[in-house]
């Protein structure tokens, strides 16, 4: 039979087939920002997962308010996808709204959450690694380059800067506010806040920026300083980008990819073994590189 069909160009229809099984064969995944790498890195991850598995992917991109409002007003996913894997932090009633679906949940944000699969990383442990690093080479002036959280309820900001006012304090670091610049999580925010830090009165000598993009980003603000790293300033970034090694940038490495594959590995097996118990965290590894952008502070300049 199968050799006829193969002659004949004979293809099993996908509705057809839903209509016997119950299912749609399609992963609904919704992202807040697709154009972003680490958002970019992770949907490729988890598609080619499950497309893998013969699961197509619909794809909801709330990267506003007002589409995130519209989304969850109307769920259009109902009756639409067999599970969702979800790329942003929902609130208590967004989260509630999903469980509704009926379907397995996973996301590669925020913390355990009921009726979700999360996968994820420690992000204070990876933030309080960068920063101690900084701080055991005697840097004393050490500025934070981070990103709002809202309006996407984003905690991963909140985190981050907690471990960075944490490692100052153990280290009897007073926390200066001037040291703190907002970077958008891009490489022109970086830059733009990478600027801004050395308007300061007493400019840092080490930076912590929150992710490689900003990073890369206060790279550039430092060239064009005429600044040299890590001989006048010190830069460790976050995420380990695909170009991170090729600058040599300090960093704290995060298998973004991984999160995506794993995420979708388990939503899968969730559809395959409904009655198998699922985690409801998985914690992945995080490792801090060290490479070429920082350095001890110069004596000669402020610590």
């Amino acid at each position: 039979i199968a050799a006829v069909a193969g002659r004949l160009g004979y293809t099993a229809s996908r509705s057809a087939s839903s209509l016997a099984s119950g299912r749609t064969f399609t992963i609904g995944v919704i992202a807040p920002y697709i154009g972003r790498w680490f958002f970019g890195t992770v949907l490729d991850a988890a598609e080619q997962v499950f497309s893998a598995a013969g699961y197509d992917v619909l794809l909801y991109n709330l990267g506003s308010p007002e589409t995130r409002k519209r989304f969850f007003l109307k769920l259009p996913v109902r009756k639409r996808v067999d599970a969702v894997l979800c790329l942003l932090i929902p609130d208590e009633e967004e989260a509630a709204a999903l469980r509704s679906l009926g379907v397995p949940l996973a996301s590669t944000v925020g913390v355990a959450r009921e009726g979700f699969t999360v996968v994820g990383i420690d992000d204070r442990a990876g933030a309080e690694s960068a920063v101690r690093h900084l701080v055991n080479l005697g840097h004393r002036r050490i500025g934070m380059i981070s990103g709002a959280s809202e309006p996407l309820h984003w905690t991963t900001p909140v985190a981050r800067r907690q471990a960075y006012l944490d490692v100052l304090a153990d280290a009897g670091i007073a926390h200066d506010p001037a040291l703190e610049a907002d970077g958008d999580y891009t490489v022109d925010g970086g830059e733009r806040a990478m600027t801004e830090l050395l308007a300061a009165s007493r400019p840092p000598t080490a930076v912590f920026a929150q992710s490689d993009e900003m990073a890369m980003g206060a790279l550039r603000a430092l060239r064009r300083h005429r600044l040299k790293v890590p001989d006048d300033v010190s830069i460790v970034g976050f995420d380990d980008h695909e170009l991170a090694d090729v600058i040599g940038m300090t960093t704290v490495a995060q298998p973004v990819a991984g999160q995506g594959a794993e995420a979708a590995r388990l939503l899968l097996q969730q559809l395959d073994e409904p009655d198998a118990e699922t985690p409801g965290h998985v914690q992945m590894p995080i490792r801090l590189v060290l490479r070429d952008t920082t350095a001890p502070p110069a004596p000669r300049g402020p610590q």
